[in-house]
């Protein structure tokens, strides 16, 4: 999915199921380390966050589960598709996170990822994971609104 905005993003990749499992409570960017075959890779848009998550390591955020597939063209030097990914932020910014996940019930989970300037970032958003009934109550609106939209086209 390669969607282009009005600030110079191209985004890359969605992660459309993190706001329907999550509560969002702050959205940071980070930029994260790749090697060349990866990079290649996600610019053909061959990359899934949707089961991602970041844990901390040693001082340090890294990125779990997230998945790119390899590069075709890349021969021996590939890489592995699904491969721990360090996430570059600033210290202070790191320790605020790893204080905000050690509070009961909150995780980081991807948002989003795309091109910014040329470099590969990734939006990270600290959130409280939703209960079964909020979920059932999130869908009950939507189809409220779509059936709204329908209703409000249909009569003029």
């Amino acid at each position: 999915m390669k969607n282009k905005t009005s600030h110079g993003l191209k985004i890359i990749c969605l992660n459309r199921k993190a706001s329907f499992n999550y509560f969002f409570e702050d959205l940071i960017e980070s930029g994260i380390v790749l090697k060349g075959s990866e990079i290649k890779s996600i610019r053909d848009g061959k990359v899934n966050i949707t089961d991602s998550y970041a844990i901390e390591k040693n001082g340090e955020l890294i990125l779990i589960n997230s998945h790119i597939a390899s590069y075709k063209q890349a021969s021996y030097s590939n890489h592995n598709p699904t491969d721990e990914r360090k996430l570059l932020l600033n210290k202070k910014e790191i320790n605020k996170l790893i204080g905000k996940i050690q509070r009961d019930g909150l995780t980081i989970v991807p948002t989003k990822m795309y091109f910014k300037r040329g470099k590969a970032k990734i939006e990270l958003a600290v959130a409280k994971g939703k209960k079964q009934f909020d979920k059932r109550a999130t869908k009950k609106n939507r189809d409220w609104n779509r059936d709204k939209a329908r209703y409000v086209r249909k009569s003029s």
